[in-house]
C-alpha cells in the first residue's frame, strides 16, 4: 500500500470530456514544483491498450513517446512541458497495463490459487503502481489525473482505489474536480447543475472532491461559487474558477492569483517552502500570448487533420507547442495553417504552389500511403522555391525520397512501406523490424525512446545543437536505405546527423549555400521542446522562415 506521509493528489473530470484535467494536472503541479516540492505526476488511462501506440490519431490525438520509449498519452507532454523536466515509464498507465500485470501473476500463481477478482487484486495492482511511481521518482506529492469522466464504467475501479487510499491516509490525499458550467445561449445564465450531479455521482463511488476547479466560458461569479459551496458540499475559498483563457500556459498564473497553490497545501497540512517564482514561466506566457508580435505563418502539410466536419490539431500537439515556444523565444507569435497533404495530391503543382504565400513548410509525422504523393509535391515546392523546410520522421524519409526522384533521377524511387517491390527503396523497414512485422507484433515494437546521434561540423544541425553528440527521441520502423547514402550524398544531400557508428541516418539536410533550411530528422525533436527551453532544431526552422518573412 501507499507509504505513509506521502500526498497524493487525484484530479477528476465531470460533465464531460476535454474539461482540461491535463492542463490542472499540470499546472497543480508546477505551481507546488515552484513551491519548492518535488513532485511526480501520473496520468491514468481507462483503456484497455496496453498504452497509446496502436491507437489512430484522429480518434485520440498524438502518442507522446516518453524517454524510456513508453507511448502515451498526449496529456504526458503536458506534464513535461509544464514541469521542464523527463517523466518515467512508472508515470503512466492503463487499464491494459494493470490487467496484463494481473492475469500474468495469476498464470505465474501469484496469488497462490486463490480466486483473482477486480477487487482486491485488480484495485491493488493500482495502488501498488501509484506507489511504485512515487518511490521511484522519490517525489513528496503526487499528482494522479484520472482519465474519463466520472459516471464512467471504465475508471470506476480507479476511483475505487483512491477512495481506498484515502480512508486509509485521509490526512494526505486530496480529490480535486474538474468541471464543465455551460452557459446555454438562450437562457445568457451559467448553470451549476451539471457539475452538482457530476459530485453526486462522485458521491456514489463515496468520494467527496475537496476542490472544484469550475471551468467555464466567463470567470464563475460569487453567486455560482456560493450554489456549488452550498450544493456540492465544498468550501467557497475551494472553488476556482477556471475560465476560457487564449494560452493553456496562462492557466497557472490565473490559478496563483486564486492562490490554489497555497489552498492546497493549507489542505495537506504542508508549509511553503520558498515563495512561488513564476517570473520566468509569465516572461513566456506572455510572448505566446502577444497579439503585436510580428506574425511568421507556417504551413503543416499532413493528413490526420479531418475527422468528420471537424479539424483535429491534437494530432500534432507537440509539433504545434514546439513551434509556440520558438516563435516566442525569437519575439514572434506563429500562425500556424492546416494543409491537407491529400488536398495538395488531387490537385498536384497547382495545390502546392499555394504554399509559396506561407513563410515555412513542415510535414510531420506518420504512417501508411494516403496522402503521401501530395507531401512530397509539397517537398519539392518548398525545395525548388527555396522556401524554409523542416521534416520530421516521415517528413524525412519523404524528403530523401523527393530527393532520389528529382535530383538524383531515381524516377521509382520510394518507401516500401508503400510500395514494397520499388525498384529503388530508398527508405526500407529496419532489419529487426521485420520479424516483428511477420508475426503480426505492432505494439510497442518500433524503434522508441532515446537514441544517440553524432552531428557532422560544419553543418546546420551541428550549429543549432553546439555540440557534437544528442540525443532525442524516435518512433519508427523504417529507415534511410544505406546503399543508396552515397549516392545521395554526390548530388548534393547532406546526411548530418548519423547514429554514433554511422549506419543510421538521423539528420539530411541541405547546405545553407544551396537552401536558407531544407533539413529534417528521422526522430521527433518535437518530443523534447519545452517553453522554458525550446529545441535548437525548431528555433533555427522559425529563424529561418522569420527570415523569408521579413523579405516579402
Amino acid at each position: 500500500m501507499a507509504k505513509e506521509g506521502h500526498k497524493y493528489i487525484f484530479v477528476l473530470g465531470g460533465v464531460m470530456s476535454g474539461v482540461g484535467k491535463g492542463v490542472v494536472t499540470s499546472s497543480i503541479g508546477l505551481l507546488l514544483q515552484q513551491k519548492g516540492y518535488k513532485m511526480n505526476l501520473v496520468k491514468v488511462d481507462p483503456y484497455l491498450n496496453v498504452d497509446a501506440g496502436t491507437m489512430n490519431p484522429t480518434e485520440h490525438g498524438e502518442v507522446f513517446v516518453l524517454r524510456s520509449g513508453l507511448e502515451t498519452d498526449q496529456d504526458m507532454g503536458n506534464y513535461e512541458r509544464f514541469l521542464g523536466r523527463d517523466l518515467t515509464a512508472e508515470d503512466y498507465m492503463t487499464s491494459g497495463m494493470v490487467y496484463q500485470s494481473v492475469i500474468a501473476r495469476e498464470r505465474g500463481l501469484g496469488y497462490g490459487g486463490k480466486c483473482v477478482e477486480a477487487i482486491p487484486h485488480v484495485r491493488d495492482e493500482i495502488l501498488h503502481r501509484i506507489e511504485s511511481a512515487s518511490e521511484y521518482n522519490g517525489s513528496q506529492i503526487s499528482v494522479i489525473e484520472i482519465g474519463g469522466t466520472i459516471g464512467d464504467f471504465q475508471n470506476a475501479l480507479f476511483i475505487e482505489a483512491a477512495r481506498v487510499l484515502k480512508m486509509k491516509y485521509p490526512e494526505d490525499v486530496l480529490f480535486v474536480m474538474v468541471s464543465y458550467l455551460p452557459t446555454p445561449g438562450t437562457l445568457g445564465e451559467m448553470k451549476t447543475k451539471p457539475t452538482q450531479m457530476a459530485v453526486r455521482d462522485l458521491n456514489s463511488y463515496g468520494v467527496q472532491p475537496d476542490f472544484i476547479i469550475a471551468r467555464s466560458k466567463e470567470l464563475v461569479d460569487e453567486k455560482r461559487k456560493e450554489k456549488l459551496a452550498i450544493w456540492c458540499n465544498v468550501r467557497k475559498d475551494r472553488i476556482i474558477s477556471a475560465p476560457d483563457i487564449s494560452s493553456i500556459y496562462e492557466a497557472p498564473l490565473n490559478f496563483e492569483k486564486d492562490n490554489l497553490g497555497d489552498a492546497i497545501l493549507d489542505a495537506l497540512k504542508l508549509p511553503e517552502k520558498k515563495k512561488t517564482s513564476l517570473v520566468a514561466w509569465k516572461k513566456f506566457a506572455r510572448a505566446v500570448a502577444n497579439t503585436k508580435a510580428r506574425e511568421v505563418t507556417i504551413a503543416i502539410v499532413g493528413k490526420y487533420f479531418d475527422t468528420g466536419d471537424f479539424v483535429l490539431s491534437d494530432a500534432y500537439l507537440s509539433v504545434i507547442e514546439a513551434i509556440k515556444f520558438s516563435a516566442a523565444k525569437l519575439g514572434h507569435r506563429a500562425k500556424i495553417v492546416w494543409v491537407n497533404s491529400k488536398d495538395i495530391e488531387k490537385g498536384g503543382r497547382e495545390a502546392a504552389a499555394v504554399l509559396g504565400k506561407y513563410d515555412g513548410i513542415l510535414v510531420p509525422g506518420g504512417f501508411g500511403e494516403t496522402g503521401i504523393e501530395g507531401k512530397i509535391k509539397a517537398i519539392q515546392f518548398a525545395r525548388e522555391n527555396k522556401i524554409p523546410y523542416f521534416g520530421i520522421c516521415y517528413g524525412m524519409q519523404l524528403m530523401v525520397i523527393e530527393y532520389a526522384r528529382n535530383v538524383l533521377g531515381l524516377k521509382d524511387a520510394n518507401t516500401t512501406e508503400i510500395k514494397k517491390s520499388a525498384e529503388h527503396p530508398v527508405v526500407d523497414v529496419m532489419l529487426e523490424q521485420k520479424k516483428h512485422l511477420a508475426a503480426n507484433k505492432y505494439g510497442g515494437t518500433m524503434r522508441l525512446g532515446v537514441y544517440t546521434a553524432y552531428l557532422k561540423k560544419g553543418t546546420i544541425a551541428r550549429a543549432a545543437y553546439k555540440k557534437e553528440l544528442v540525443e532525442e527521441r524516435h518512433r519508427h520502423r523504417y529507415e534511410i536505405n544505406s546503399s543508396y547514402v552515397k549516392s545521395l550524398e554526390e548530388v548534393g544531400l547532406v546526411f548530418s546527423g548519423t547514429s554514433p557508428d554511422g549506419v543510421l541516418m538521423e539528420i539530411a539536410e541541405l547546405p545553407r549555400s544551396v537552401h536558407p533550411f531544407m533539413l529534417s530528422t528521422q526522430f521527433h525533436p518535437e518530443f523534447q521542446a519545452r517553453p522554458l527551453d525550446p529545441h535548437p532544431l525548431f528555433t533555427e526552422f522559425l529563424r529561418a522562415a522569420i527570415v523569408k518573412n521579413k523579405r516579402k
